[in-house]
């Protein structure tokens, strides 16, 4: 009998494998004194209310208490955060980051006068202070703040859409609860001829299968559930559309995509040059899906054939070091600052390695102002891929380091729309590295179609999700009604235009309109698709340029928040506003297809 490969407890990982939470509380009994300190300070709001237009010296003094705060607060909640997800079974863990939610409502609620006082002051007051030396250092604080004033309503209005939000949030709660407890997708043979269970998450398995057979039978059975409660599934998002225009509405937005889109204050005009450029560039996409389905000896290719590889995986296994090795070497070109921190860190004790029993599954980084940006890895040393999330994850921790280092903590905390830049650029040198370093024919084959699936993935798909989102709200806008068949002919189109004229379309795929969570929170995709086709521009930039190429990414990774996301994105030599970013990722797309269909 063959033995059973079991994960180990966490109390018998290794030492040197875990990460050392010290940087931010040295142990629970340290974390015990700053909780206690935070329970104190939590009454140091209450000075300060009533009191905002007494003059800057007051005010600045306020910023500073809350910034202060959050501080101590973000050691505290991440020492609580991080533990939690080493064994979710571990109480003790589990109640800290319990406490933490608690005292973070009550921090929250004693501080949410400040916002609200504030932009009730009168206009010349607001000036002042913009003006004022005293609050130099929070000026750009202030201005994002004051940028709210025309959209902010009365107190007694603001407390009655607060008192909204549970309410807001019954169609994703009712949609999420279909999907992940209510939808059964029965049981299916595998390649082996094993029963396995369909599920949301078994799915993605079944879709890479090499049997073709089983790829096809779990597509059409899963998505015949989606078929059974495609009314329920139609209701549950046009509530949620109909959720995003109401708010946009009392709020005095021009539209709720603009609404959206308001606090990284980026114009709808890089939403849609997005949408234009890939539009632009379908044929490239069409192309790879031809030639994906002439390698794959197919007489005609269908969405179930997208996912499997092409080729086998490679077999390849790298310990935990030798990752690190090649991680390194394909990063040199950021020089040798950013190299040598992060090396430091990843051989040091940045990162929880390699998965244990009740370990949090997957892979994130988590960092902060004053504590190490701690990785959380579940390293496999026969997957692949394992290898490009560390990498990815690395730098969005070198991201954090450069920021942390060299903002005011009021500043370093970069937004959204340029985190996946940083990570994403990574995973493009180490891609870049490997093609070069390629042994033969076949492992760069093999290595160029996982980059073009990458950018396929992260661009083209999430840009089809970006324009059925405008389209879908822009109808419940001007009043046409959302239903199962405007909500299916709307998303054919965009599959007809995205797939191009060649390929299969089973009918049951309009159906996927209804199952992708993301659509429950609106206008939010389309920053994965920016934020790698800035990612590719800025790696050739630094791959093909000199030292001002260099420095100025370096740059952008030290901007944190201190500028718009925009202009820090610009300042590094991408112009989102312009099509040419997004223009010169899928012309590189365009040449990776080109070099696999030469190399098949």
């Amino acid at each position: 009998m063959n033995k059973v490969l079991r994960l180990p407890d966490r109390k018998s990982v290794k030492t040197a494998d875990t990460w050392d939470l010290s940087t931010l509380c040295k142990d629970e009994q340290d974390w015990e004194v700053q909780f206690k300190k935070l329970e104190k300070l939590i009454s140091g709001f209450e000075k300060f209310r009533g009191k905002l237009g007494d003059g800057p010296k007051v005010l600045a003094a306020c910023l500073k208490f809350d910034a202060d705060f959050d501080r101590i607060a973000e050691n505290v909640g991440g020492y609580a955060s991080l533990r939690s997800t080493e064994d979710q079974t571990e109480n003790s863990a589990q109640a800290m980051i319990a406490r933490f939610h608690n005292l973070a409502t009550k921090a929250s609620q004693a501080a949410a006068y400040i916002r609200p006082e504030l932009l009730g002051l009168p206009e010349a007051k607001l000036q002042e202070y913009l003006a004022a030396k005293e609050l130099k250092a929070w000026k750009l604080v202030l201005e994002r703040i004051i940028r709210y004033k025309p959209h902010t309503l009365t107190p007694h209005e603001e407390e009655i859409l607060a008192m909204q939000g549970e309410m807001a949030g019954a169609a994703n709660a009712a949609f999420r609860q279909l999907l992940d407890a209510d939808l059964k997708f029965g049981t299916l043979k595998d390649e082996k001829g094993q029963e396995v269970e369909l599920s949301n998450s078994t799915f993605s398995k079944f879709l890479v299968s090499p049997d073709r057979k089983v790829r096809k039978a779990a597509f059409h059975q899963y998505y015949e559930q989606f078929k059974g409660h495609e009314n329920t599934l139609a209701a549950t998002l046009n509530g949620s559309i109909q959720k995003d225009v109401y708010y946009a509405k009392v709020r005095g937005y021009s539209s709720a995509r603009t609404g959206a889109m308001f606090p990284d204050n980026v114009p709808a005009s890089v939403y849609d040059n997005l949408i234009s450029s890939v539009r632009k560039n379908l044929p490239a996409v069409h192309h790879y899906y031809d030639v994906r389905r002439r390698k794959m000896k197919l007489k005609d290719i269908h969405h179930y054939d997208t996912y499997v590889p092409i080729l086998s995986d490679l077999e390849v296994k790298r310990t935990w070091n030798q990752a690190v090795k090649l991680v390194m070497e394909s990063l040199r070109p950021l020089g040798s600052e950013y190299c040598s921190v992060l090396e430091e860190g990843l051989l040091g004790r940045w990162c929880d390695r390699y998965p244990n029993k009740g370990k949090n599954s997957g892979a994130f980084s988590s960092g902060s102002y004053e504590g190490w940006p701690y990785i959380l890895m579940n390293y496999k040393e026969d997957v692949f891929n394992d290898v490009f999330t560390l990498t990815h994850e690395a730098g969005h921790s070198m991201h954090t380091w450069h920021s942390a280092k060299h903002q005011p903590y009021q500043y370093y905390g970069y937004v959204i729309f340029v985190a996946e830049v940083a990570s994403t650029f990574n995973e493009m040198l180490l891609s870049h590295h490997l093609i070069q370093q390629a042994k033969d024919d076949r492992q760069r084959a093999y290595l160029i179609n996982r980059e073009i699936d990458d950018i396929r993935g992260t661009v083209i798909r999430q840009t089809m999700f970006a324009e059925f989102e405008k389209i879908t709200h822009e109808m419940a806008e001007a009043g046409e009604p959302l239903t199962v068949k405007s909500f299916r002919a709307t998303y054919r189109e965009l599959l007809d235009a995205y797939f191009g004229p060649n390929f299969a379309i089973d009918e049951e795929l309009s159906l996927e309109c209804f199952r992708i969570p993301h659509f429950y929170r609106a206008f939010y995709v389309y920053k994965y698709a920016t934020g790698l086709s800035a990612a590719v521009a800025l790696s050739r930039k630094v791959l093909n340029g000199g030292p001002a190429d260099l420095a100025a990414y370096l740059n952008f990774l030290k901007g944190g928040c201190s500028k718009d996301p925009l202009d820090l994105l610009r300042d590094a030599g991408v112009d989102m506003e312009k099509p040419e970013p997004v223009a010169t990722t899928l012309a590189h797309f365009n040449k990776l297809v080109e070099e696999l269909d030469e190399l098949l």
